[in-house]
């Protein structure tokens, strides 16, 4: 009976103690597979999104890729998601080039990226952020936002993600995107409708999966309950036993007294177990209640967040207007410095004008001083040279008459006792009567360049005609030598007929003689349209007379156009020096200049002008 009494109470003891630890122990662990298996599913949803958005950049064509070392991922907000792309980041590149993620709290802070990640729960505005991105290629990757709000879109799906993409926009943006990523997007908004409704069903079914999981806890809880009101009153029971019985056997009641210790330990274990399970319960509570703190402040923030940035903007309107202002002010102080500057100019110029007013006056009275004395100087100059031209005119013509006499003589002497003399003396008189010819050259040419230049009365000519009258002149020297000229057409000039005449004649016909042996003589003529460089509104004809003589040497050239100068013996070329003193003389009566280029041996152009 004793043994049966013992064996029931320690049945009843452990029953109690090993029901209520079952209980305790489904409880734990039907609440921690439950918060496994949430936090597990949310740990591959991270993962998964960490991996979207390296394959969303690594199937986008960048511009400009090859110039950067550093594929660069922003995200904005306090989105735990940078924790993953970060530990994504030290396994995987994108491109071939190492990967660095960095957080934006603003908008207006965002640069030197090349992604950006934004999700929805932060209530970022998407205009704002593509506004402030635009033309800064960067591909912007949103969650949960509209459909084709973003470039590339992303939806929670059950396990997994599906995303929806803005193809204008990211073509606006430079960027191409990779067929396989058309390929699997989402391409209309009520498929787009359809995944967000999904999404919350899911949601709605998982919040029904938890409310039955609280249900089935209660009542769980109520079972323990009951089996420990079920104890106790087996402990009831065995007290009144005991009672009745404790006559029987003193180590009976030692037995019972240990039994109702233990019992009372049990108890205590079980009240100390329910104090935890409450202080745990109180907790979870505390942490719930301190979790909608957090987000109720992080909302606070975010709004001002929100609100800093409307005030930054506007504090931005007001400096852009300021500086508009200051702007404004300074022009008008550079302004006002200009005309400051300017009317000190004027004082300074008008100073300056005054003085050479001042000095202009000084210098026109000297001027027409001197003036007057050039005058009174030029009507001398005029004087002594018509009495020289009439000296020079007067001299040739007197000293005519007695070489004409003895050439006379000379003739008579020749003719009436010429065979009287003998070798010498008719050489003798051969040699007068030539240097009494030569002289009347001479003569004659000095008479005729004392001529040169006293009439101003300037007419028409065409140079061509003169040239084709000067070629019949030459008829016999041309035939004789086989001379050619050659001429372009010449321009009709204002000037004196015979001296213009007289100029060609001199400068073909020294091309003509001036020629060496056994080379058939070539002259060109030709004429140019100038402007003088000094004053582009004077113009004149350059005219050149071109042969391929003998040349004159260098040392000679400076003093070919002085009067009476010969290079060569009278043996070799015949003449009397004064032609190209002629040609001098008549081009400058023109208002022009005359000069040579000439190569020894390989001919002389001559050039002079004549004013338009």
């Amino acid at each position: 009976m004793i043994d049966n009494l013992c064996s029931f109470l320690r049945a009843i003891f452990c029953g109690q103690y090993g029901v209520i630890m079952l209980f305790a122990w489904m409880t734990l662990f039907s609440n921690n597979k439950v918060t496994a298996q949430n936090t597990a599913n949310e740990e591959v949803k991270r993962v998964q999104r960490a991996i979207f958005i390296y394959n969303f950049a690594q199937q986008v064509g960048w511009p400009e890729i090859d110039q950067i070392d550093t594929f660069r991922i922003g995200v904005l907000g306090p989105d735990r998601t940078i924790i993953d792309l970060k530990s994504m980041a030290q396994k995987r590149e994108i491109f071939g080039k190492p990967v660095e993620i960095s957080r934006f709290q603003f908008v207006k802070n965002i640069k030197d990226i090349q992604l950006l990640y934004v999700h929805n729960k932060y209530n970022y505005d998407i205009n704002y952020i593509l506004g402030k991105i635009s033309g800064k290629n960067i591909l912007l990757v949103t969650e949960d936002y509209f459909y084709n709000s973003s470039m590339i879109n992303m939806v929670n799906v059950g396990n997994s993600f599906e995303y929806e993409i803005n193809a204008n926009r990211i073509k606006n943006e430079n960027f191409q995107i990779a067929s396989s990523l058309e390929q699997y997007a989402i391409t209309s908004s009520q498929k787009w409708k359809g995944l967000f409704k999904t999404t919350e069903e899911s949601l709605e079914k998982a919040l029904d999966e938890n409310e039955e999981q609280k249900v089935a806890i209660k009542d769980k809880e109520e079972r323990i309950k009951q089996q420990e009101e079920k104890i106790s009153n087996q402990a009831k029971a065995i007290d009144t036993i005991k009672g009745g019985i404790t006559d029987r056997n003193r180590w009976i009641e030692k037995l019972s007294s240990e039994s109702k210790i233990q019992e009372k330990k049990y108890e205590e274990k079980l009240l100390i177990e329910k104090e935890l399970e409450k202080n745990i319960q109180d907790q979870v509570a505390f942490i719930k209640n301190q979790e909608k703190k957090i987000e109720a402040s992080i909302q606070e923030i975010e709004k001002q967040q929100e609100y800093l940035e409307q005030q930054n903007e506007e504090i931005k309107e007001k400096e852009k207007i300021l500086e508009e202002q200051r702007s404004e002010i300074e022009n008008q102080k550079t302004i006002n410095w200009s005309l400051i500057a300017l009317i000190s100019l004027i004082l300074i110029g008008g100073i300056f004008v005054y003085r050479s007013y001042l000095n202009k006056k000084r210098l026109n009275a000297a001027l027409e001083t001197k003036n007057k004395e050039i005058h009174e100087q030029s009507l001398v100059l005029e004087s002594k040279n018509k009495e020289l031209e009439q000296f020079a005119y007067i001299a040739s013509h007197d000293l005519q008459e007695p070489l004409n006499t003895i050439s006379s003589f000379i003739g008579l002497i020749s003719e009436d006792y010429g065979d009287s003399f003998d070798d010498i003396g008719k050489e003798s008189l051969n040699f007068i009567k030539n240097a009494s010819i030569r002289m009347k050259k001479l003569i004659d040419s000095l008479l005729e360049y004392s001529r040169l230049g006293r009439t101003r009365d300037f007419i028409k000519v065409d140079m061509n005609t003169v040239l084709v009258e000067l070629k019949g002149d030459f008829t016999n020297i041309l035939e004789r030598t086989n001379a050619k000229i050659y001429s372009k057409k010449l321009p009709v000039v204002k000037g004196n007929p015979v001296e213009l005449r007289l100029l060609l004649q001199n400068l073909v016909s020294n091309g003509i003689k001036f020629i060496e042996e056994d080379t058939i003589p070539e002259i060109h003529v030709e004429a140019i349209k100038k402007e003088r460089k000094d004053e582009p509104s004077k113009r004149y004809w350059e005219f050149s007379v071109k042969d391929n003589g003998i040349g004159i040497p260098k040392i000679h050239q400076d003093r070919i156009f002085a009067i009476f100068q010969r290079l060569h013996s009278r043996e070799k070329y015949q003449g009397t020096g004064i032609g190209l003193a002629h040609c001098k003389k008549i081009v400058e009566s023109h208002n022009g200049e005359i000069w040579l280029e000439s190569t020894e041996g390989k001919g002389t152009t001559f050039y002079f002008t004549i004013p338009e």
